[in-house]
């Protein structure tokens, strides 16, 4: 079974970066887009970046263009995000995803496999 894992969480100030890193198992990951998703309590799980098999296509949420940046390197099996000048808003639950192709959207609907979450919060 595909497995993935989310790292690097953690609590930052406002301003400040982190850069979260998503493990997946497997051979086969460079066959797949990944995406990084959010919820925060209460909230509905959002979009907030992806990343299509080759890592030469991105897209990503307004409310982060800009500040934050997806990344993939193949030969580890790792799909990064570095999120900077964050802000409180950006307090959530992370989680990266695997795509049903090579290319996937924003919809969660698209992904077939998440990782258990990682947990970041921005303090002002």
């Amino acid at each position: 079974q595909v497995q993935l894992v989310e790292s690097g969480g953690g609590l930052v100030q406002a301003g400040g970066s982190l850069r979260l890193s998503c493990a997946a198992s497997g051979r086969t990951f460079s066959n797949y887009a990944m995406g990084w998703f959010r919820q925060a309590p209460g909230k509905e799980r959002e979009f907030v970046a992806v990343i299509n098999w080759s890592g030469d296509s991105t897209y990503y949420a307004d409310s982060v263009k800009g500040r934050f940046t997806i990344s993939r390197d193949n030969a580890k099996n790792t799909v990064y995000l570095q999120m900077n000048s964050l802000k409180p808003e950006d307090t959530a639950v992370y989680y990266c995803a695997r795509g049903v192709g090579g290319y996937s959207g924003f919809s969660v609907a698209a992904y077939n496999y998440w990782g258990q979450g990682t947990q970041v919060t921005v303090s002002s």
